[in-house]
C-alpha cells in the first residue's frame, strides 16, 4: 500500500495506516533532528518534537498540493523543532538573569527615550544597585539570543531566523569538505576500480550493464563495488 492511501485512511480515523506512516518515515525525521545536533538538547527529545511535526504533516496534507509527502513533511518537521528551540530557548538562562536583562531593558529604553542615547555601565549599576560584573553577563546573553534569532527575512510563511543561514552555511562547508574528501579518495582508487564507482553512482548505471560494458559477469561487479566501498569507508573514516 502507499504512501498516499495510508494517509487518507489515517484521515479516515485509520490508527493502523498512520503509525505505519510514521514508521515508515522515521528515517527521515532522525535525518532533519541530526541538522540540530550541538544545540544543547538530546537528540531523542528533539526526534519526539520532530514526530509531532511529521503527524501534523499527515494530518494536514493535501492531495491537491501534487508534491511528495516527504516533500511536504520536511518543512512540517523542519519547523516544529524550531519552534521548539525557539520558544524553549537555545541558551539556558537563569530566572534572575533573565530578570536582571528585563530591568536593564526597560531602563535603557526609558534613559535613551528621555536623552537620545544609550546609558553606559555605570549609569545602569548606579540607577538599579546591580554590579558591573551581572549586567555584563545580562547584556551579552540577551545580545547572544537576541541576535541568533533576528528575522532576516518575512515572507507569506515563516520567518526565516539568521540561526537558520548559520546552520545552513555549516550544513553547505560540511558538504563542500565531504564532496573534497570523497574526490580525493575516489582519485586514488585504480582506474578500472573509478569507472566502476563512476557507472553505478555516478551515471546511475545498473551492476548488470557495467558487466556487459567492462566484459564481466555481474557478480564480478557485485564483489568490486563491496571490495570499492568498504576502501572508501575506510579511507573516510565512515
Amino acid at each position: 500500500m502507499d504512501t498516499l492511501e495510508l494517509i487518507r485512511r489515517s484521515k479516515e480515523g485509520d490508527k493502523e495506516a498512520r503509525d505505519r506512516v510514521v514508521t515508515e518515515n522515521v528515517g527521515l525525521v532522525w535525518s532533519i533532528v541530526r541538522r540540530f545536533a550541538n544545540r544543547g538538547h538530546e537528540m531523542e527529545d528533539l526526534f519526539q518534537i520532530g514526530s509531532i511535526g511529521l503527524i501534523k504533516a499527515i494530518d494536514k496534507f493535501d492531495y491537491s498540493y501534487n508534491v511528495k509527502f516527504s516533500t511536504y513533511a520536511v518543512p512540517m518537521i523542519t519547523g516544529e523543532i524550531k519552534r521548539f528551540l525557539r520558544d524553549d530557548g537555545i541558551i539556558k538562562v537563569s530566572r534572575s538573569l533573565k530578570e536582571i536583562s528585563t530591568r536593564i531593558r526597560a531602563y535603557r529604553e526609558i534613559y535613551s527615550s528621555a536623552n537620545g542615547m544609550e546609558p553606559t555601565v555605570e549609569e545602569i549599576e548606579n540607577e538599579l544597585n546591580i554590579s558591573k560584573d551581572e549586567i555584563l553577563m545580562a547584556l551579552e546573553t540577551g545580545a547572544e539570543v537576541e541576535s541568533l534569532y533576528k528575522t532576516i527575512y518575512q515572507g507569506d510563511g515563516s520567518p526565516i531566523y539568521l540561526i537558520d543561514k548559520l546552520a545552513e552555511t555549516k550544513d553547505e562547508n560540511e558538504k563542500m569538505i565531504d564532496r573534497l574528501a570523497l574526490k580525493e579518495v575516489i582519485g586514488a582508487l585504480d582506474e578500472r576500480d573509478q569507472e566502476i564507482i563512476k557507472l553505478r553512482y555516478f551515471k546511475d548505471r545498473t551492476q548488470t550493464d557495467i558487466a556487459k560494458e567492462l566484459g564481466i559477469s555481474q557478480v564480478q561487479v557485485s564483489r568490486m563495488e563491496k571490495r570499492i566501498l568498504k576502501v572508501l569507508r575506510d579511507k573516510l573514516g565512515a
